[in-house]
């Protein structure tokens, strides 16, 4: 039987991949669009790479005690794979299919593999996520990595949060209207976060 969590990514990757393969044209098009959200992570992965790296690879992925990659709990949003699949080549993507066809006998993430995240630019809910004792240990006494830390989670609902217009909800109506619809589209599909933008006045972005 096939596990529905990996038959919903393996489909939203495939569609993804489908679409460029036969619009090429449309890969520049969405790298310009995304441009802003990459400078965004680029520069979050710096901050937690050189905050946070050692503190999670020595509490959490060699004592293998955390919960935070756990088995079918990581929440990956379309634009999610969208981006990753726009900045990955080839033989990484087919890496990420390779996992999802095969079962899932551990208790961590399909994606954690033995050097860390198959992805290039990871789940953001994965990127953004830190556990308290995390959080702790690297800002004790440094209140202005706490501030910066602060800022960064402001800046993330610009792209993700749509109770104004964001870069996750347009790549889910573009990809809508080129024909592929998507469980991860959770910004259509997700009765909470149409509430938000209900309540915003924000109606699903046409196709720019």
């Amino acid at each position: 039987m096939v596990n529905p969590y990996h038959l919903e990514q393996r489909q939203t990757l495939d569609a993804i991949r489908d679409h460029l393969s036969t619009a090429p044209e449309d890969r520049d098009r969405l790298l310009e669009w995304t441009a802003s959200y990459r400078a965004f992570r680029a520069e979050a992965s710096d901050f937690l790479a050189r905050h946070f790296q050692e503190i999670c690879t020595e509490k959490c992925f060699r004592s293998r005690l955390s919960a935070c990659c756990s088995r079918e709990g990581v929440i990956t949003f379309f634009a999610d794979m969208a981006v990753n699949v726009l900045v990955s080549d080839d033989p990484e993507l087919d890496a990420l299919s390779a996992v999802l066809d095969a079962p899932n006998e551990g208790f961590k993430c399909v994606y954690l593999g033995d050097r860390g995240c198959l992805w290039r630019i990871k789940p953001i809910v994965c990127e953004m996520f830190l556990c308290d004792a995390a959080l702790s240990a690297a800002f004790d006494g440094n209140p202005d990595a706490s501030a910066r830390w602060e800022a960064l989670k402001e800046e993330r609902k610009r792209y993700t949060w749509p109770d104004r217009p964001v870069i996750f909800d347009d790549l889910e109506a573009h990809f809508l209207a080129a024909g592929h619809a998507s469980p991860l589209m959770y910004l259509h599909n997700s009765p909470g976060l149409l509430r938000v933008k209900q309540k915003a006045g924000i109606s699903s972005p046409v196709d720019r």
